[in-house]
């Protein structure tokens, strides 16, 4: 599920807090990037459970509309199409999932069960659901179609909810962009078949995705002198108190792949630390980087310090 741009960006974050914090404890900060993370993945766990939480909203309103004094012929034989669509059966027999949130105590929303009531709320009320419940069958295509929109026009762009997002965990909303898309890919790729309707993606695409998030971590701490160094005479119109932070840390970020990651081709280094400027830092930043990358790179190609393996790496 994580990119090697988001572990950047995670790597990124540690290592200014940990240069804010003056802490020198490089083992407490190393876990507390993985610690970031993995929390990453909690966040996955909730928005999709917040999905399955919204049925229990929808049937909780029917159980207490058949309880009227007054009941009307609807509420005594209700319209359960959206109570009944599969994909909420998916969800809560898939076992994974289930364990998940236990294993990693995703209960939020049984504690803070108004947001889900806000979402059932703004989704009762909407044209879209007006439109599913136009029937009372449906099939496990138009299902999840449904579900799929529900999740990107009423949960998503939700204030409430990303309000409730940023008070739990302020890097979560950094997270939630790739957290969304991968609920989203996650959703489209459900199948109708109870036994094996979805698989939950991993955290890291591999072990050495992991690697690379201790490594560029540890590497650029251990290495910051040396790759200030290099930095020097490269940036003939700027004195050092007057680049950004951010800058000088992306930069070094960046020099520490060039010379000791040597599987990363320069361009991609190049483009990955290019697009994280423009995120994360001023409006001039990338021009700024990309100058100094440009220049540092062709210099190391002249002088044999690359030392790429692979070929098309340079």
């Amino acid at each position: 599920m994580l990119t090697r741009r988001h572990i950047r960006v995670k790597v990124m974050q540690s290592l200014y807090a940990f240069k804010q914090s003056q802490n020198d404890k490089l083992a407490t900060e190393e876990k507390f990037l993985i610690k970031s993370m993995e929390e990453m993945y909690d966040l996955f766990l909730l928005q999709l459970s917040l999905i399955a939480e919204i049925r229990e909203n929808a049937e909780t309103f029917l159980e207490k509309s058949q309880l009227k004094h007054l009941a009307t012929s609807e509420d005594k034989d209700p319209n359960r199409k959206f109570i009944n669509n599969r994909v909420f059966e998916l969800l809560n027999n898939n076992e994974a999932f289930q364990q998940a949130l236990e294993n990693r105590k995703i209960n939020h929303w049984k504690m803070d069960n108004e947001y889900a009531a806000i979402i059932w709320g703004e989704l009762k009320e909407s044209e879209l659901y007006e439109q599913y419940m136009g029937t009372r069958e449906s099939s496990f295509k138009e299902d999840k179609e449904f579900i799929i929109r529900v999740f990107k026009e009423i949960i998503v762009p939700n204030e409430k909810l990303y309000e409730y997002l940023e008070d739990k965990k302020l890097t979560w909303l950094d997270d939630l962009p790739l957290v969304n898309t991968a609920i989203l890919k996650l959703l489209q790729k459900m199948k109708d078949n109870p036994g094996q309707s979805f698989n939950l993606p991993k955290l890291f695409k591999s072990e050495d995705d992991k690697d690379f998030a201790k490594e560029l971590f540890r590497k650029t701490y251990l290495n910051d002198e040396l790759l200030a160094d290099e930095m020097l005479g490269k940036t003939p119109n700027w004195d050092k108190d007057r680049i950004a932070e951010i800058d000088m840390l992306l930069i070094k970020m960046a020099i520490c792949e060039f010379l000791k990651f040597p599987s990363i081709p320069v361009k991609v280094t190049i483009n990955e630390y290019l697009e994280l400027a423009k995120e994360y830092s001023t409006p001039k930043s990338s021009i700024f980087i990309n100058g100094v990358l440009d220049k540092l790179s062709k210099e190391y190609a002249e002088n044999g310090k690359l030392n790429k393996i692979g070929r098309g790496l340079m």
